[in-house]
């Protein structure tokens, strides 16, 4: 059986109402289709649902919530800390389980057609999907987010769907679908509310500046936190792992005079890359489970947030649904 796993981020998190709203229209056609985990955050504004299944069911649950949140998000009133480009800003697919990521491309391929043709929504493919090497970068395509996507449409015209901001393309904005490789979502706290500083960090580790490889971030305020973040994304954890960005992350702080207190997890992890990082900080242990209890504890994720490991490792999360 083949296996895949679908990361949607949707731009509703502070609506609680209608963010129910669309997760219930979600769960009414999952069927056999596993929702593994779902992530919500008021000051992003933005919610991130794990999903696994064949892959032909995973693109229907998908294209459901393509349907329910363009009924239910209105993107013109929209406003959260996360860049975003519409009601659902990005959409990968990740092979998991009997397909490659070749194969994962054709059925992200398909989702895009269906959103652009049936919705009416412009869709940029990015990651495995893009039509151009530029393309393959989602923070190319998402720059000047929402605001500027009157002016995108005409300059970068999506790879399907309207190249023109019409009243609906207004109402949804626009998506960026894809297959790629597993990714790790990884938010540091900082004991500052200074959001410069966050920013200054993540400018200095991110890899387009010559920091760590394989690794995106930004910095941002989070008012629920009452601190600032620097929000990671590793988008190959064999270059950069958990503890590199860790600990990276954490040396620039002390240069800035600040401290970590604590780091969460956007979604789910692999479980490899957590006992990569109980490896380095307990080497002289081979137990499974004291790894991955010294990985959370150095690497403070259950401070902000406890931290259940059949919840939030993908392989547990998947075995036990």
């Amino acid at each position: 059986m083949q296996i895949i796993e679908a990361v949607p981020n949707i731009c509703e998190a502070q609506d609680k109402e209608n963010l129910t709203r669309i997760l219930g229209d979600v769960k009414a056609v999952l069927g056999n289709v596993q929702l593994l985990h779902v992530d919500s955050n008021a000051d992003a504004n933005r919610t991130v649902l794990t999903l696994a299944g064949q892959p032909e069911q995973v693109i229907h649950v998908c294209f459901m919530l393509y349907q329910a949140c363009a009924r239910y998000i209105d993107m013109r009133f929209h406003s959260g800390e996360h860049p975003r480009l519409g009601a659902v800003d990005v959409c990968p697919f990740v092979p998991l389980k009997n397909i490659t990521l070749e194969e994962t491309v054709g059925f992200a391929d398909s989702l895009a057609r269906q959103v652009s043709q049936e919705l009416q929504i412009p869709v940029y493919l990015y990651e495995a999907n893009a039509s151009s090497p530029s393309r393959r970068n989602l923070a190319f395509i998402r720059k000047g987010e929402y605001e500027m996507l009157p002016t995108k449409l005409e300059l970068l015209p999506p790879d399907y769907g309207p190249c023109h901001f019409t009243q609906s393309v207004a109402k949804s904005g626009a998506s960026v679908i894809g297959a790629r490789n597993l990714l790790i979502a990884f938010n540091i706290s900082l004991n500052t509310q200074n959001v410069n500083i966050a920013k200054a960090i993540a400018s200095k580790l991110r890899e387009k500046n010559g920091g760590l490889p394989g690794v995106k971030a930004i910095g941002w305020y989070m008012e629920g936190y009452d601190c600032a973040q620097v929000s990671f994304n590793l988008v190959d954890f064999h270059k950069s792992n958990l503890q590199d960005v860790f600990e990276a992350c954490k040396k620039e702080a002390a240069a800035q005079d600040v401290k970590i207190t604590g780091s969460e997890l956007i979604g789910l992890v692999p479980q490899e890359a957590l006992l990569q990082a109980g490896k380095f900080y307990a080497p002289n242990t081979t137990d499974e489970k004291t790894l991955i209890t010294a990985a959370v504890k150095h690497l403070l994720l259950d401070k902000i947030h406890p931290f259940v490991t059949n919840e939030r490792i993908l392989e547990k999360a998947l075995k036990s649904n």
